[in-house]
């Protein structure tokens, strides 16, 4: 039983044709562990462990959709082919017998460089005007076919997440990737309808994504989409500097048929909008929420010391910031909380949070990225 400290954390929870048995999700973490872009029985035995620590929803690592270049690394899932969604089938089947729910999060790493720099893709980097930042040039313009049929995968993959028996599906929108590239003003200069001078405007790509991946799905599948104000090429980036431009970015999503919006922030425990509710104020979930009236999954650091930036360079995990998560969540700011790297390295940290065991946490190690462990 969980103690009454951490009871918010364990609460049930329940949007459509989703129930989950506590608040905890598994953040999507590229792990590079899928030779060749097939995910076989280490990405299932990795995935089941996690579904037997407890973790209430397994949100996959970014796996990509069937465009040339959409991915920036060899080590990163398909979501598409007949041998790779037959590995998909092997991870979810694996997860439901452990008594977890999962969902695949769709991905297209759009003009970002290639991890390695002695791998190339498959084709030329795409984007919505051919920038990794601002003023950096890298990969091709999409012209309107390229999106068109860039759209037409999502749907594909969201269609492909609910016929192998997911339970929801995620879309990756953040973080300075394809769909992201689409709302920052730094890469999207577009001069049609997929661009423009509002964050409104540069919402247009998404929302299509959405409607046409809700129409794949049905009105009863959940779908997720993870936003940030961050980019990994700019990390103090803003999308937003209001709560009146977060509404005018998030809404049309929402209103397209996200039913949740997972918002990535370096550290959980910052104020989004400082200026306005100081600094216990609504971090960017909370704002999120109160803006759009739409459930958010918060993420950041969870568990961490310091921030993850820290943490890759030795920085271990502990349980110091969980009491600042438990008082966010009992006054309702945010309705889920994503755990990455504290996971990682100990499958069983959900329970031992539960349990009150935090003295046997093993923390993060940067050396796990490397493994499935």
């Amino acid at each position: 039983m969980p103690s009454i400290a951490n009871a918010v954390l364990f609460q049930p929870f329940r949007i459509k044709s989703l129930e989950l048995k506590n608040r905890i999700v598994m953040a999507p973490m590229t792990r590079f562990q899928a030779p060749s872009g097939i995910p076989d029985e280490r990405n299932a035995a990795y995935y089941q462990r996690r579904a037997e620590g407890e973790v209430g929803l397994i949100l996959s690592e970014g796996t990509v959709v069937a465009r040339p270049a959409s991915r920036n690394h060899d080590g990163i899932p398909f979501f598409h082919g007949e041998t790779a969604l037959a590995g998909w089938k092997t991870v979810i089947d694996a997860v439901h017998q452990a008594g977890g729910r999962m969902g695949p999060q769709i991905w297209h790493t759009g003009s970002a460089e290639p991890v390695d720099s002695s791998w190339r893709p498959d084709g030329t980097p795409e984007g919505p005007s051919g920038l990794l930042a601002p003023g950096l040039e890298h990969g091709k313009t999409m012209s309107e076919e390229d999106i068109a049929d860039t759209v037409a995968a999502f749907a594909a993959a969201a269609a492909d997440s609910k016929r192998l028996g997911f339970d929801t599906v995620e879309i990756h929108a953040a973080h300075g990737y394809l769909v992201d590239q689409f709302f920052w003003s730094g890469t999207n200069e577009r001069k049609d309808s997929y661009g423009g001078p509002t964050i409104r405007d540069r919402s247009h790509f998404a929302a299509e994504i959405v409607r046409e991946m809700r129409r794949a799905v049905g009105p009863d599948f959940p779908i997720v989409m993870r936003v940030s104000q961050w980019k990994l090429k700019d990390y103090e980036a803003r999308l937003a500097e209001t709560p009146q431009a977060l509404e005018q970015w998030l809404l049309p999503m929402v209103e397209a048929g996200i039913d949740i919006l997972h918002c990535s922030q370096r550290r959980f425990w910052e104020p989004e909008f400082p200026e306005l509710d100081g600094e216990n104020g609504l971090n960017l979930a909370g704002w999120a929420k109160k803006v759009t009236g739409t459930p958010t999954i918060s993420v950041g650091s969870v568990g961490l010391t310091n921030d993850f930036l820290s943490s890759y360079s030795g920085e271990h995990s502990n349980a110091a910031t969980l009491d600042q998560l438990i008082r966010r969540m009992e006054r309702d700011e945010f309705d889920l909380i994503a755990v990455g790297r504290a996971l990682i390295g100990d499958s069983h940290w959900v329970e031992k949070v539960r349990s009150g065991q935090h003295e046997t946490m093993k923390g993060f190690d940067p050396t796990a990225i490397g493994q499935l462990v």
